[in-house]
């Protein structure tokens, strides 16, 4: 592929069902457009180019866990064994132009570099994830002598079979900083991830006023809505959740309240986004459906028209909610091995 220059091929991972929201985010950035995408066992994947000035954009974006410069690709049908896939991925030449970018966006190298290597397939029928990690590995010895392994590494090198008998490898430029968008001060167990969260928050729609969370938890909604330019408001039924809430968010407003009685008049928010309880750990009072029916009523009454309702649930009835919630968008994700599903709806 023939590529203009000051142009960078990268590619993006994210939650699993994300990939299409990401791939549009992506596609939004000046500079940068997509290419492809996929989905390699375990994350979604993007690919895409960016020009040179707008690199460090893709690495600002809250919804990708990761993002990595591409070294090269390599296909089955070439030989689906573990040594010529490591040896068309790992070409000096082009793993050279790879570091060069690596040195501008993350440090500068040194003669004598720490690495690891870390392979994804879909399938282990002619080989394992190992075998092909073993062989890369190999191939980064022989290349750089003086590099040795390390976990954790100064450098990452990733191999996915991001679609059918296609894979494709990079250096990853991100580190746990962009999937953890700073951490919390105090964890929670079960709290969200804050690239799900920031999702959710995008769905929400531009800034506007208040965005409320009405099962806040840890507060990880909260803070997506503030650096999205929200003003952050959030309640929880579990006094012990909004301490910890307050303690991650300083700057939102917090109070413990019941869902299904929400302490806001008609209209007051701009946009509803929540996490809502469910599974054995989070057990609501009563009986589910009546709870969800109470709670997406409260929140169709406390956002104004025009506004959105977001939540993250396994599944919602289509009774469940009111008349006044229209649903606009259904995006099954699949968090920790476990599906679940984001809705969107639509005040009316």
């Amino acid at each position: 592929m023939t590529r203009g220059p000051g142009v960078t091929a990268m590619f993006a991972t994210c939650v699993p069902g994300l990939g299409p929201l990401v791939r549009r985010q992506l596609d939004e950035l000046p500079g940068v457009s997509t290419t492809g995408a996929g989905f390699d066992g375990r994350a979604d994947i993007v690919l895409f180019e960016a020009e040179r000035d707008q690199r460090g954009a893709t690495l600002e974006l809250r919804t990708a866990e990761d993002v990595f410069v591409e070294v090269s690709r390599a296909l089955r049908s070439d030989g689906d064994s573990p040594r010529p896939i490591a040896g068309r991925i790992w070409q000096p030449q082009r793993v050279q132009r790879a570091l060069s970018i690596w040195a501008e966006e993350v440090r500068p190298l040194t003669a004598s570099m720490t690495f690891r290597v870390i392979a994804r397939v879909l399938t282990e029928k002619a080989f394992l994830r190992t075998d092909l990690r073993q062989q890369l590995d190999q191939a980064v010895r022989a290349d750089r002598p003086r590099w040795r392994f390390a976990d954790p590494a100064r450098l990452e090198v990733w191999v996915s079979e991001y679609a059918a008998g296609r894979f494709v490898a990079g250096l990853r430029l991100s580190d746990a900083e962009m999937r953890q968008h700073g951490g919390r001060d105090t964890e929670r167990r079960g709290a969200l991830r804050p690239t799900v969260a920031a999702a959710m928050v995008q769905l929400a729609g531009p800034a506007g006023g208040t965005l409320l969370d009405p099962c806040c938890g840890a507060g990880t909604i909260l803070a997506e809505a503030r650096a999205a330019g929200w003003a952050a408001h959030g309640s929880d039924i579990d006094p012990g959740a909004v301490e910890i809430a307050r303690r991650n968010v300083p700057g939102a407003q917090l109070r413990a309240g019941d869902a299904r009685r929400l302490a806001l008049p008609d209209g007051a928010a701009g946009a509803c986004v929540s996490n809502l309880p469910f599974g054995r750990q989070y057990e609501v009072q009563g009986h589910s459906d009546g709870w969800l029916s109470a709670v997406l009523g409260e929140m169709a009454r406390v956002t104004r028209p025009g506004g959105f309702v977001v939540l993250l649930a396994p599944a919602i009835a289509r009774n469940a909610a009111p008349d006044s919630l229209r649903l606009r968008q259904r995006i099954p994700i699949r968090l920790l091995g476990t599906r679940t599903t984001i809705w969107a709806y639509h005040r009316g």
